[in-house]
């Protein structure tokens, strides 16, 4: 199985709306994906920012290809800009070791 996470930061006053933006595109399209296991959304206020972290538990990475295209570590959204303030320019994929 295979974990694919991902961070962003928004204002804090943009955090519920964007929380609602994240479910409505990537939890709906991942969680739609065959091979799809799980995904979370973490939310915490980070200073004068709210911080989101995205994971998502797969099958395999054609799974998450189904999922995101031939890229696997670029994924956005057309109103990803509307939001937020920062973010990581790629996903990390790690393999999960433990039970």
């Amino acid at each position: 199985m295979i974990a694919r996470t991902w961070r962003g930061w928004t204002r804090p006053e943009d955090s519920d709306a964007y929380l609602d933006y994240v479910e409505r595109t990537g939890g709906r399209a991942a969680r739609e994906t065959p091979g799809n296991r799980g995904y979370y959304i973490l939310r915490r206020e980070d200073g004068d920012r709210t911080e989101f972290v995205t994971m998502s538990l797969w099958d395999s990475l054609d799974a998450i290809r189904a999922f995101a295209g031939d890229n696997l570590e670029v994924v956005f959204y057309e109103d990803d800009n509307r939001f937020l303030v920062d973010r990581e320019r790629f996903v990390t994929h790690y393999e999960i070791a433990g039970p």
